[in-house]
């Protein structure tokens, strides 16, 4: 394999470049639509930027897509049009947090150009340790993919079906973001009732690790709702897809756009201390409810 492409070096992306660059495996963009946050985080991570998307395709053997859920579709569409304008059969590898039938409706428009797809999911963090994040793969040529396992990728492969791979990441974010949003909302009630220190001595007494978990995730969920909205739309298309209600996670979709559209989209806490942390948290969105909710801001500036 000469070198990958990447959609987009982002919080994840960049990370991912960096692992694979130094295991020798060289990294390619295209930054023409990327915000000045991700162009830096490109340099930082020594991916070169190409000037097309068609130069991405004729340099590169396979495309890594890590995207917030939003924009998975149209990054596809992008380099679908490449592929058939160059004629090239650069392998596509969706790895974004999106429903099993949104997945379905990528391969068809990749395989359409004459190119081949790999249905793929991210578990875990940016994988800047060892042994922190897997990648999961599943459909036919998922064994293309599968060859960066050589280059410092933890790969796993699922099957041989479209829709594997996606399905496995729906599940399990379901229970973890979909936890971390009841944690959220629950907290922010309790203030607002005047509860939350009983609350908070309740849970230390009878469900420590859970409270544990609430200081760990909660404050960190501002950074990430514009994101986590997204999926847990996807979630619950998945979810329904099947016969199960979307409902749940269509309501952790919202308590994450709640957070987004609150202060704390902007705010950075800059205290170690986890627990004060925690509380901050939950009083700024406490003192968020019944007032008139903005539109949450276009974070582009994100990407």
């Amino acid at each position: 394999m000469r070198a990958v492409g990447l959609l987009s070096p982002g919080d994840m992306g960049h990370t991912v470049a960096k692992v694979l660059q130094e295991k020798g495996m060289p990294v390619l963009t295209n930054l023409s639509d990327r915000s000045e946050r991700t162009r830096a985080l490109a340099r930082s991570a020594g991916v070169e930027d190409v000037l097309s998307y068609e130069e991405l395709i004729r340099r590169t053997d396979l495309i890594l897509s890590i995207l917030v859920p939003a924009e998975a579709q149209n990054a596809a569409r992008n380099i679908a049009r490449a592929l058939e304008s160059t004629g090239a059969r650069t392998t596509f590898v969706d790895c974004n947090a999106v429903s099993p039938a949104t997945v379905g409706d990528i391969a068809k428009e990749i395989s359409a150009a004459g190119s081949r797809f790999v249905d793929a999911s991210i578990i875990g963090p940016p994988p800047r340790r060892e042994d922190t994040t897997r990648f999961y793969a599943s459909g036919q040529h998922a064994e293309v993919f599968a060859e960066l396992s050589d280059f410092g990728l933890d790969i796993f492969l699922l099957g041989r079906h479209i829709g594997q791979a996606s399905g496995l990441k729906m599940a399990y974010a379901a229970f973890t973001k979909g936890a971390t949003a009841l944690s959220t909302e629950l907290l922010t009630a309790a203030h607002a009732m005047g509860l939350y220190d009983t609350l908070v001595e309740e849970l230390q007494h009878s469900q420590p690790e859970g409270y544990r978990n609430m200081v760990r995730a909660v404050p960190a969920v501002p950074k990430t709702a514009h994101r986590w909205a997204g999926e847990m739309e996807e979630i619950a298309r998945t979810f329904s897809h099947l016969g199960l209600t979307p409902k749940i996670h269509q309501g952790a979709a919202e308590v994450f756009r709640f957070v987004d559209a609150s202060p704390l989209a902007d705010m950075i806490f800059e205290t170690p201390n986890r627990e004060r942390l925690l509380r901050e948290t939950v009083e700024v969105l406490a003192k968020s409810l019944g007032q008139e909710r903005p539109e949450p801001q276009d974070r582009s500036s994100r990407r």
